[in-house]
């Protein structure tokens, strides 16, 4: 694609070199204010030669952050495609296409993960963001902030140096992607309609691998599975097959019964919330309300469908690597949450991470 644009833009600009000078020449004729004016173009077509095949040489490709079903459920956490070889000085511009929020994001080398919020250190508000067109050779941050399609925004960033990067979303830790950057004598090895059809397989597949999760349950009367999911992985990075739903979303006991909600999702945080929810900084930790039983599951009691409670994150502890201290049992999170309801009503609840995607439930309590 770079080569056939390098000699359409030489061959047209040859074609206007030759065009002017055949004009020259009758021009010269006329007069010595025609010669000098004649002389003047045929210096701008040349400075027109020099300068077009630089900005041809820059190309921009397109990848999509995340797929989804129709009704949002079942949610692909990943970039479509997650490897892709590109020259320098070409961009990449990225799409965001589903209800799910996703960043893309480069940290600088040797830089601590920051969280979904914070983004990068000096970015603008309200999470962390760097300027659309960013430049990335591993210096410095650079971040889309949190997107969905409700925004109706891409993110585009330029890549001025050989080398390769990794990208990552910060809501999603499972969620990466490399993009090999060559010089430009290096022939690449695909061409743009090659990576869509590659991320039209990749959704398909991905989609499809959630569909057995949607029937994931938990032995128990009054078990409730909140989220299942499965990593799978490529040479360009990993990526999460996700159902964002309770599994039995309504539960019918009596007064005095416990409910108990865990997890079948690999990497997704998801929370019981009965209640307003709290704002996006403190959303994390636990209500007050919420104690800590001697197994390590998070507790609460609620008596009336107008209790306030917050489960806080619940999650899988995240996988350890090699060279780091291994991460504590219950880091911000816990795996498993458990209500009492102590009196009748329809207690109506949500993951508030996300409940615009239909990640709802709710607990009949009778006498």
């Amino acid at each position: 694609m770079r080569q056939r644009l390098t000699w359409l833009v030489l061959f047209s600009a040859a074609i206007v070199v030759a065009t002017l000078r055949y004009a020259g020449r009758v021009w010269a004729t006329l007069s010595l204010f025609t010669s000098r004016f004649y002389s003047t173009l045929c210096r701008c077509a040349l400075l027109i030669t020099l300068l077009l095949p630089v900005a041809a040489l820059a190309d921009t490709w397109q990848i999509q952050v995340g797929a989804q079903n129709d009704d949002r459920a079942h949610q692909a956490l990943v970039f479509l495609p997650n490897e892709i070889w590109i020259h320098i000085e070409d961009s990449i511009t990225w799409s965001f296409p589903t209800n799910e929020v996703h960043t893309v994001t480069f940290l600088a080398l040797g830089q601590v993960r920051p969280n979904r919020f914070t983004g990068c250190p000096g970015g603008q508000p309200p999470d962390g963001r760097t300027p659309d067109f960013s430049g990335f050779d591993n210096d410095e941050c650079v971040n889309s902030g949190i997107l969905t399609n409700a925004d109706g925004k891409t993110y585009t960033v330029i890549f001025p140096a050989t080398g390769n990067f990794k990208v990552v979303c910060l809501a999603h830790p499972n969620m990466t992607a490399t993009v090999h950057v060559l010089d430009l004598q290096t022939p690449l090895p695909h061409e743009q309609e090659f990576y869509d059809r590659q991320a039209d397989r990749q959704r398909a597949e991905l989609l499809s691998e959630a569909k057995p999760s949607a029937h994931v349950h938990e032995d128990g009367y009054n078990t409730v599975v909140a989220g299942a999911g499965e990593i799978l992985g490529t040479a360009g990075g990993t990526e999460t097959a996700s159902v964002m739903r309770f599994m039995d979303e309504v539960k019918v006991i009596h007064a005095g019964e416990t409910v108990e909600w865990t997890t079948a999702e690999a990497v997704t945080s998801h929370t019981i919330t009965f209640g307003p929810e709290p704002d996006n900084q403190h959303q994390i930790p636990p209500s007050s309300n919420v104690t800590v039983d001697a197994d390590g599951a998070r507790h609460a009691y609620l008596s009336s469908p107008s209790d306030v409670v917050h489960s806080g994150f619940i999650t899988e502890v995240p996988q350890d690597r090699i060279g780091l201290a291994q991460a504590p049992f219950n880091l911000n999170s816990a795996t498993r949450f458990r209500a009492t309801f102590t009196g009748p009503g329809i207690y109506q609840y949500k993951c508030v991470l996300h409940d615009e995607l239909g990640m709802v439930g709710v607990v009949i309590v009778l006498p």
